[in-house]
């Protein structure tokens, strides 16, 4: 049966329907997104607003009908950086488990990352090191791994949400407004990454809105078409010009390129400076973009979960013969 996990992050809310082959491939049912903002103002207020709550349980009322039409066996939600840092956020937890039947699930930065690690990096050739790099709306989660397993990973208070509020408040944004996000940026995440295995890294892969969104530009996307983003390589050059480009345009302007979502607009140039600095501190000279990302290593996880509490039939006709 179809497992479903629901992302609630700082920027947008998110629906993966699917099931796990025999070779631990991940099969898409359904996939949806839609900008939620939950983090508006949680950065300057520490608290959730009541306007950013109802646009995401208005989205998460869609979410749940999706999901009890599709008769998903498990449906998982995960909250990230904007209910941590929030002083009601676990209030909020208890209220999607309760008002649309989710296994809500506010996790840790670290989780955050293992599981975008998991996704992103399934069915791949892990012999060489891969960074993975997943800019969200309220943090960034870089980890480096092999087929060994995790050798790095740091979750960073940098994501597009936090850092436009936090910076951009002109339109377009002035030169010292750039400079002073840049810097905001460096700092934070030199301060984690001084310490990451950068020797041998095979490259980097970049999940989440900012990357694809890139990937969808460049290529004049229109509509967006998932399999053309996934696995799109992109030099740190192009991205950096994708975005020297993007902050001289007014909102406005910007809501009308090519291949980039209307909603993502007001917070695109701080995403693309976050994913440009990372990899720069990494010394690596591009990304791959990825849709794979948390919601899959979540939906595998799960499909473990379950297949561990459900033993097979050979297992359980075994165990009643000893019985008897």
């Amino acid at each position: 049966m179809p497992l479903a996990v629901v992302d609630i992050g700082t920027n947008s809310t998110r629906l993966l329907i699917g099931t796990v082959g025999p070779d631990g491939t991940v099969v898409e049912l359904l996939r949806r997104s839609q900008v939620t903002r939950l983090g508006e103002g949680v950065d300057a207020t520490g608290r959730l607003s009541p306007a950013a709550v109802a646009r995401t349980e208005r989205v998460l009322e869609e979410y749940s009908s999706l999901i009890a039409a599709h008769r998903c066996a498990a449906a998982r939600a995960l909250l990230t950086s904007a209910v941590r840092d929030a002083a009601d956020g676990e209030a909020f937890v208890r209220r999607v488990e309760s008002r649309f039947g989710l296994d809500a699930r506010l996790i840790s930065g670290e989780e955050e990352a293992l599981l975008t690690f998991r996704g992103a990096a399934a069915n791949r050739d892990l012999t060489a090191p891969l960074a993975v790099i997943d800019v969200g709306g309220g943090s960034t989660e870089v980890v480096i791994g092999n087929r060994e397993g995790v050798l790095f990973h740091r979750s960073f208070q940098v994501g597009v949400v936090r850092m436009s509020e936090r910076h951009l408040h002109h339109d377009p944004p002035t030169a010292e407004e750039l400079a002073a996000l840049q810097a905001d940026v460096r700092k934070t995440l030199a301060q984690g990454l001084g310490d990451a295995p950068k020797a041998g890294l095979a490259g980097a892969v970049a999940v989440a809105g900012t990357a694809t969104s890139v990937a969808a530009i460049l290529q004049r996307l229109d509509p967006y078409d998932p399999r053309k983003v996934e696995g799109y390589k992109v030099p740190l050059a192009e991205l950096k010009r994708i975005g020297e480009e993007l902050a001289k345009l007014p909102l406005q302007r910007r809501r009308t390129v090519v291949g980039l979502h209307p909603d993502r607009a007001p917070t695109i140039v701080a995403g693309i400076t976050i994913l440009a600095e990372a990899l720069g501190l990494l010394s690596l000279s591009g990304f791959e973009a990825s849709e794979r990302d948390i919601m899959h290593g979540t939906l595998l996880m799960l499909h473990e979960e379950r297949a561990a509490a459900q033993p097979s039939i050979e297992h359980s006709f075994s165990r009643f013969k000893a019985e008897t």
